[in-house]
């Protein structure tokens, strides 16, 4: 071997050991970087025509598995989503508290229904009757702090989308700009290696926000998309936008996620392409979990009202008031409203004696006030002038009936018959107009109108309800709006329920017997959801909307939690709270004792409220059907257990899918210290060994130059 060849392959094996040394530090020093990838020297020996000239250097190869990377990213993205979710419903569900617990919304109606039986028992005592005024408003203020804190959680919600949205852009901004240094190096045959491992950093770092796959390019570049496929990064880079809403409401059509995917300025949807990580988890956490969860609290809270209305109905304080007055019906002088059963209209004097009493009976077409026929609801209001003469007037303004004593010192008082009840609307007719209401609210509470397909709607022309049609992965499968048509109800549910202009591809709208609009999918689109994103038309003389009055609109039946008050009138007079009941019949004559101070017979019916069955609507994916109050608060309540317990086991196990996917990638990837150490003793021996060959050929040079 020649002395060249010595001192070749000494120098070869010392340039190699000190790349060794430095990649080996390299790796120490990075023990606990994020997306950092171990890191070894690639070498291979250099042979010259059959001889052997040392080492060759190939380069630095960072040591990954593509599969391990991929299953480590959709595994970061399952728990970001399962983690968003479980943050915010974690938080809710401390909020509601348990059936149990004393100041949770449920333990306060238990309270409330205490203190009614208590006041019951003693129909004269102020105290309990102050008591169950104050704890039923307790209830309801309750109920309105969890509807406002679930929407404060929305609004939450759409404002991290927001800020995460804004994060992916910078993200993909920089892996571009990472690209293009990547591409550079390896054009140059440098060390790619720091951006690769920025790369990955940032890749960890979208996982978290959004699914995402990716190829990593011969190159160096890195191209990414959504796990279906929608490229966000190859050759030119999707700018993705979002505007938050501000707002949390029930009701709100949130934007898409969109960009702009062509020259021409087309723009695209990617909002059900994004299917998991923390943005997804957060609009599942907007879109369904909240809503659902708030239309059960509204359906719960609006169902007290009105069980605790009907009892107040039914029943009279002692003495009675002076005046009763109706709730808010949505309702104008025009319709005509359909039922069947009787009731009572009675003044009263205040000591309790009969002076005059009405019978109002409900018909298919209207009513009969001491039979004569009153068609509309202006119809009745006359009939009832006309029966009442001189001891009393009827009025329907604003959608609310009211009754009114002439005499100052006479009462007002109704009560259903006992063999046939009146029923409107699946209500006492006193009931359904409110007349005697113990709680108030300044939005409808329910939406069984009374009203028939052949009543006129009333909408004013022009308006328009607007819809969006949701598919079963939450795509937007079409927008359609549809105008106010025709003059009948039935008029309007044909244009909603036209094929081509309206809805009827997707279902039909239709009217039950006590006047409430539902939607019926059609066989196929089960899966599919119909949503009210808005209404201008407005009913004359109501200032409502036609799906406000119907319920519609998620609006509407989600916020009904935030409008109950017990009535003032009660709560600063407690003797108004309706404790007796009116005690008439047909052979009742004025001047026989009809209503008595001792009589807790209302009381009674107030106390044991809760535990009468009702007809509960469908809210949100709870069903509805019939139970009681009581019943379908503890159901309420599990609800809300169930679904942050869902969404805590969820977390937990994405966690632990998480856990696996790290350890095996970072059993590939990561640096272990043990080895790092071996492999610098290793290439300081080799290091040795070429500095000792390169000592030899030296002393072998000088040798030969003392002989020569």
């Amino acid at each position: 071997m020649a002395l060249n060849s010595v001192i070749g392959n000494a120098l070869s094996g010392l340039q190699a050991s000190q790349l060794g040394l430095r990649t080996a530090s390299n790796n120490v020093a990075n023990v606990n970087t994020p997306g950092y990838a171990r890191t070894e020297l690639a070498i291979t020996s250099r042979n010259v025509a059959g001889q052997g000239m040392g080492v060759q250097v190939r380069g630095v190869e960072r040591i990954t598995d593509e599969y391990l990377l991929a299953a480590s990213v959709r595994a970061q993205s399952d728990y970001s989503a399962a983690m968003a979710r479980n943050g915010a419903l974690d938080r809710l569900q401390a909020q509601f508290g348990g059936t149990d617990d004393e100041t949770s919304l449920f333990g306060r109606l238990n309270a409330a229904f205490s203190s009614l039986s208590a006041a019951a028992a003693d129909s004269a005592e102020t105290v309990s009757r102050l008591s169950a005024a104050s704890e039923l408003q307790s209830f309801f203020d309750e109920a309105e702090r969890l509807s406002v804190e679930m929407r404060t959680l929305r609004n939450e919600a759409d404002t991290r989308i927001g800020a995460g949205v804004g994060r992916i852009n910078e993200i993909l901004k920089e892996m571009q700009d990472l690209n293009t240094q990547a591409q550079t190096l390896s054009a140059n045959a440098s060390d790619t290696s720091g951006a690769a491992n920025r790369q990955v950093e940032l890749l960890d770092e979208l996982s978290s926000l959004i699914d995402v796959r990716t190829q990593r390019q011969a190159d160096g570049r890195v191209f990414v998309s959504t796990a279906d496929g929608v490229s966000l990064l190859d050759n030119s880079r999707l700018n993705l936008e979002y505007t938050p809403a501000g707002t949390g409401s029930y009701g709100l059509d949130f934007g898409e996620i969109t960009a702009v995917v062509s020259a021409s300025g087309a723009r695209v949807s990617l909002t059900h392409n994004i299917t998991s990580g923390e943005i997804r988890g957060l609009i599942d956490l907007r879109d369904q979990d909240l809503p659902q969860l708030a239309a059960a609290l509204g359906e719960f809270t609006a169902g007290a009202a009105d069980a605790l209305n009907a009892a107040h109905n039914d029943a009279t304080a002692y003495p009675p008031p002076n005046t009763l007055t109706g709730r808010d019906t949505s309702l104008v002088g025009g319709d005509v409203l359909q039922g069947s059963g009787a009731a009572t209209l009675a003044i009263v004097n205040n000591d309790g004696t009969l002076v005059q009493q009405v019978a109002i009976t409900v018909t298919g077409a209207g009513f009969t006030v001491d039979g004569n026929a009153a068609n509309s609801i202006t119809d009745l209001v006359t009939e009832l002038n006309t029966a009442l003469g001189a001891n009393g007037t009827a009025s329907f303004t604003n959608g609310r009936l009211s009754i009114d004593a002439a005499n100052p010192n006479h009462g007002v008082a109704t009560v259903q018959d006992e063999t046939t009840p009146s029923f409107i609307g699946g209500r006492g007719f006193a009931h359904f107009f409110g007349l005697n209401d113990i709680v108030d609210s300044d939005r409808p509470a329910f939406f069984e109108t009374g009203l028939t397909a052949t009543s006129a709607h009333g909408l004013a022309p022009g308006g328009v309800m607007s819809f969006k049609v949701l598919g079963p992965n939450g795509a937007r499968t079409a927008d359609i709006d549809v105008t106010v048509a025709g003059a009948s109800i039935q008029d309007q549910l044909n244009a909603l329920n036209a094929a081509g202009t309206g809805l009827g591809a997707y279902g039909a709208f239709g009217m039950d017997a006590n006047g409430e609009i539902s939607f019926t999918p059609s066989a196929g689109f089960e899966q599919y959801d119909v949503v009210v994103t808005g209404d201008t038309s407005i009913r004359t003389g109501t200032g409502k909307s036609f799906t406000s009055i119907f319920g519609l609109s998620e609006n509407a039946r989600m916020s009904r939690s935030e409008g109950f008050e017990v009535r003032p009138s009660i709560r600063s007079d407690s003797m108004l709270l309706a404790m007796a009941k009116l005690d008439v019949t047909g052979a009742s004559a004025p001047g026989d004792l009809v209503v008595s101070a001792g009589d807790n017979r209302g009381g009674q019916a107030l106390a044991s409220a809760g535990q009468v069955k009702r007809t509960f609507d469908d809210a949100g994916d709870m069903r509805g059907g019939q139970s009681t109050l009581v019943e379908y608060g503890s159901r309420v309540a599990g609800k809300v257990g169930s679904v942050a317990a869902a969404a805590e086991r969820q977390e937990t196990a994405a966690a632990a899918v998480k856990e696996a996917a790290d350890i095996k990638r970072s059993d590939v990837e990561g640096v272990s210290l043990d080895e790092e150490l071996a492999r610098m003793i290793q290439f300081q021996q080799s290091y040795n060994a070429a500095a000792r060959l390169l000592q030899a050929a030296r002393e072998m040079s000088d040798t030969l130059l003392r002989i020569v």
